[in-house]
């Protein structure tokens, strides 16, 4: 009897003694995997259900899933319109990068800028909408653009989402 409580007391220090070294199962976090963060199907049907233009691909090099999306480019070109004085120019200048920052605000643009020549082309606006109408009406209500001092050449662009400028 002596000999079957020994046993009952070893067995349960065993018990309790590897109870206590026994880490929690890992999870995908653990892993380096952001559980948080959207997977590429699930962008892809929040994308599609808005009306944007995606497709994927797997990278040959990576195995990566890459999403692609149609953005459109508008070139901001000179305009018929270039008579303004100095003074009225730089105030369309004012309104031209409030209507920028409106429209980055709200989503509707990712990147603009001049370019650096002086070229017909004097920058350029990417538009993340779903259509060329959406933004061909956006580029339009540039007041650089409403009064002919700058024009619009809009195209569909592919780029690959999420990834960034280097």
């Amino acid at each position: 009897m002596a000999a079957l409580k020994l046993w009952g007391t070893l067995v349960l220090m065993v018990f309790v003694v590897s109870c206590k070294d026994q880490k929690e199962p890992l999870t995908a976090k653990d892993n380096g995997i952001d559980v948080d963060k959207p997977t590429i199907s699930q962008i892809k049907k929040e994308l599609d259900s808005k009306g944007f233009q995606t497709f994927d691909y797997i990278d040959e090099k990576t195995k990566d899933t890459v999403l692609m999306q149609q953005y459109f480019i508008a070139f901001l070109k000179i305009g018929p319109n270039r008579g303004q004085s100095e003074k009225e120019a730089d105030s369309l200048q004012k309104l031209h990068l409030e209507h920028l920052g409106r429209m980055y605000e709200l989503g509707y643009a990712d990147i603009s800028g001049p370019f650096g020549d002086e070229g017909e082309i004097r920058g350029i606006t990417i538009y993340n909408v779903p259509t060329l109408q959406i933004a061909d009406s956006l580029a339009h209500l540039d007041p650089m653009v409403a009064v002919g001092r700058l024009t619009i050449e809009l195209h569909p662009w592919w780029a690959a989402k999420g990834f960034s400028l280097r």
